[in-house]
């Protein structure tokens, strides 16, 4: 495995447990967009796992995962114009990047 591959992964695993997290105790959202982004946040966990015992639909899940999350991101510094918004969004494309190159994908089974 490579060392970005954990890397990526741990840093996936804590942004979706804190974000599933705080929609647990989200209550102004309505209860559609909390079960849709806890149900996200549980694919891109699952996805972590399957990756780091570098199976192709972990790796698959994490990818999309992180597109998303960069989709998401730059959408919300869009509407706010909040600077962290961006540099998490330049962060989590970058990892889409790290990713989709073919060294990562010939390591997968």
């Amino acid at each position: 495995m490579l060392p970005g591959m954990a890397a990526i992964g741990i840093f996936l695993l804590a942004v979706s447990m804190i974000t599933a997290f705080k929609m647990i105790n989200e209550h102004t959202l309505p209860t559609i967009t909390r079960c849709t982004v806890l149900a996200v946040c549980t694919a891109i966990v699952i996805g972590v796992f399957g990756m780091l015992r570098l199976r192709r639909w972990g790796w698959v899940l994490v990818t999309v995962g992180c597109l998303m999350g960069a989709v998401m991101n730059f959408f919300a510094f869009h509407a706010s114009h909040i600077g962290g918004y961006l540099i998490q969004g330049l962060f989590t494309l970058l990892f889409f990047l790290y990713l989709s190159r073919p060294e990562v994908r010939e390591r997968l089974h």
